[in-house]
């Protein structure tokens, strides 16, 4: 075999062995006896130490450097791009602290979830200390002299700069803080929806839903989770949501979200299984389709009508006098605590607030300590609301427990970029608010198949978006779309 062969045969069992971590976390996340906590930490460590191994095998090195790029097809070259890049990064990384981050972060999961709870940040407080002193020492590692957050961000946006996106935020916060005056300061005020909604009919209605977006069950499921997050890649790809019996949004709109997640890696050229290319190629990218299926599509008032409806079916009564104001309801503007819950205006002013404050927890400008005070300052000043209580706050997100430091600024980056496919799609897709308002959504996911979703880890992120939408991905196409959206439905 050539050195190419070998390389690619020893690739695919590491990323089999990768979806094995992953099986486990999602395992951890959804059925798992809470008692069983340390034991998975430990296999999580273990099954880590192997990854690393491999993943910093000196064959790899060996292989990498007798090969030819060259005199290689765009697919392979694709393939050595990022395994060099992920042997480069691993290289760089002591085997001792790749487990070490392995366990504490499957431990301090837990914990999150036990003081998010029991309204209890000091019981999170001493383990989210040791998550960022180990992510430190891994930045440390990793920037190689350079900047320690740009570093952790590549893990999730490769090629991307706190100082680029940070650029972005800057430029996009004045129009975003002027459409909430506006739309915070109208007359119009829509109602909140109102009624029970039992957990089974909004879980049937979930999965129905998650079939008309294109959702493959004989390769996925559906479980729920405190977080709703999507796992896996290939032939199995698994989501998850939660229930609130008062709130059908949530969710039917963290489903919706999660099968944008699904679909993309279900997508993906059954060619890249097991391959680095086998799954989404960045996390901006994948948050553009869980974006652009929940928004544009789920959110318009065309999908909202057929929603309407079969709400109607399922519980008899949709909570809302009719087709209008159900769209009002579910596009309902308000400074809310949640981000998971946020509305489009509101949304990427919590992402900005959270990037902000984990570049300074890296950076070491501010410490654990003094976390929950700094996040209840910036949130009455960012939203002109108090929290009340932690779980509103500083610890409503399982990221940071994770160790997912550098992962918060793909969600607004993933918002750009599906305004960016918005765009294109709808010059692309003619009738598609005729087929919307059917529930049929087979246009608009097959030119994101096509466009996306297929190429998998083919092209660099901002390439594979600009290569779908014909022009370089930026704000404007977003901030477009917002304005016109909430200008018309509040009457400013």
């Amino acid at each position: 075999m050539s050195a190419y062969d070998d390389l690619m045969a020893f690739q695919r069992e590491t990323e089999a062995l990768g979806e094995v971590a992953g099986r486990l976390g999602w395992d951890q996340e959804t059925v798992m006896p809470r008692g069983a906590a340390d034991q998975r930490a430990e296999e999580m460590g273990a099954l880590e130490s192997v990854l690393h191994a491999r993943r910093t095998d000196p064959r790899v090195g060996d292989w990498l450097a007798a090969i030819d790029d060259a005199g290689l097809p765009p697919v392979g070259q694709a393939h050595l791009r990022h395994i060099r890049r992920s042997y480069t990064r691993a290289t760089r990384l002591p085997d001792d602290l790749s487990a070490a981050l392995a366990r504490i972060t499957s431990r301090a999961q837990g914990i999150w979830a036990e003081a998010r709870t029991d309204e209890d940040v000091a019981h999170f407080l001493p383990t989210l200390t040791e998550v960022l002193r180990l992510k430190r020492e891994e930045a440390a590692a990793l920037a190689d002299g350079g900047d320690l957050y740009d570093a952790l961000m590549d893990d999730y946006e490769p090629g991307a700069t706190a100082a680029e996106i940070g650029g972005m935020f800057d430029r996009m916060r004045p129009r975003l803080v002027m459409l909430r005056e506006r739309v915070m300061g109208s007359t119009t005020s829509p109602a909140r929806l109102t009624g029970h909604f039992p957990e089974a009919g909004q879980l049937a209605l979930a999965r129905e839903i998650a079939g008309h977006y294109g959702y493959n069950w004989a390769h996925g499921r559906l479980d729920k989770a405190v977080h709703p997050f999507s796992s896996g890649s290939g032939h199995d790809v698994r989501i998850t949501t939660r229930v609130d019996e008062n709130d059908p949004f949530n969710c039917l709109y963290s489903t919706i979200h999660e099968v944008g997640h699904a679909c993309y890696e279900q997508t993906i050229d059954n060619a890249y299984l097991l391959t680095p290319l086998g799954r989404g190629v960045s996390m901006g990218v994948h948050e553009s389709q869980s974006r652009i299926y929940e928004n544009q599509l789920g959110r318009s008032r065309a999908f909202t009508g057929f929603l309407f409806d079969r709400m109607r079916a399922q519980f008899g009564d949709a909570g809302a006098a009719d087709a209008d104001a159900f769209y009002a309801a579910v596009n309902r503007v308000h400074a809310g605590f949640i981000r998971t819950e946020a509305d489009e205006v509101h949304y990427n002013l919590h992402i900005m607030m959270r990037f902000d404050l984990e570049r300074q927890l890296i950076a070491g400008t501010l410490e654990v300590a003094d976390l929950e005070e700094a996040w209840n300052q910036r949130f009455e000043r960012d939203f002109g609301v108090a929290v009340d209580k932690p779980s509103n706050g500083v610890l409503q997100d399982v990221h940071w427990s994770c160790g997912l430091f550098g992962y918060f600024p793909t969600y607004t980056l993933g918002n750009v970029y599906a305004g960016c496919l918005y765009q294109a799609m709808r010059a692309a897709v003619p009738g598609l608010d005729a087929d919307l308002a059917k529930g049929t959504l087979d246009g608009a996911t097959e030119w994101l198949g096509r466009s996306v979703q297929q190429h998998g880890g083919l092209y660099e992120p901002r390439a594979v978006i600009e290569r779908a939408c014909g022009f370089a991905p930026n704000e404007g196409p977003l901030l477009d779309y917002l304005d016109a959206k909430f200008e018309a439905l509040y009457g400013l």
